[in-house]
C-alpha cells in the first residue's frame, strides 16, 4: 500500500537500488545514536568506515609500543568497522603475546586502526585518522599499559567495548 509507494519514492529520490536502500535503512536502525566516521592512512591507500559515538572515549596507553607510536585509540566492535580499501596495503606487527595486531600502511607507515589485546574481537581506531566533521568531543582516559594485566583487570568497561 502506502508504504511501498513511499519506499519506491525514497529509492528514486536518492537514486538507490533496492539493496542500497535496505542497507541504509538497516544501518540507521542498527546504529541508532551512532555516527558513521570515515578515515584512513596518510597516503590514502587504506580507507575505512566505523560507526561510533560523535563523542569519543579515547585511551592514552603508556605501554612500550603505544608510547613510541603515540597510539591513542577508541574501541569498537568488529561489526561496526568496515575496511573500504587497502587490505593488500596493510602489514602487521606483533610482539610479546602476539594477541594485539598492530596493522599499518606499507606505503606511509600510518596505523589508523589495529586489533587491541584487550579486545581481540574489535578494533582500536586512531581518532586523528578520522576525516573532519563527525567528531564532537574527545574524552581521553589514561591507561597504565606498563602494568597491562592489572590495568585491564581493574578497568570496569574496557573488555566490553568491543561487544555489539
Amino acid at each position: 500500500g502506502a508504504q511501498s509507494g513511499r519506499w519506491a519514492a525514497f529509492q528514486e529520490r536518492h537514486r538507490l537500488s533496492c539493496e542500497e536502500a535496505a542497507r541504509l535503512l538497516l544501518d540507521a536502525y542498527e546504529y541508532r545514536g551512532l555516527v558513521k566516521h570515515t578515515g584512513g592512512c596518510h597516503c590514502g591507500a587504506v580507507r575505512f568506515e566505523v560507526w561510533a559515538s560523535a563523542d569519543l572515549h579515547v585511551f592514552n596507553c603508556n605501554c612500550s609500543i603505544c608510547t613510541k607510536k603515540q597510539n591513542r585509540h577508541f574501541i569498537v566492535p568488529a561489526s561496526r568497522f568496515k575496511l573500504l580499501k587497502g587490505a593488500d596495503n596493510l602489514t602487521t606487527y606483533t610482539f610479546n603475546t602476539h594477541r594485539a595486531q598492530h596493522t599499518f600502511c606499507k606505503t606511509c607507515g600510518v596505523q589508523s586502526f589495529y586489533t587491541p589485546r584487550s579486545n581481540p574481537d574489535g578494533y582500536g581506531i586512531a581518532p586523528h585518522c578520522l576525516d573532519d566533521g563527525t567528531v564532537q568531543t574527545i574524552i581521553t582516559e589514561d591507561i597504565n599499559g606498563k602494568e597491562w594485566e592489572k590495568a585491564v583487570r581493574e578497568h570496569k568497561t574496557i573488555r566490553d567495548m568491543s561487544k555489539p
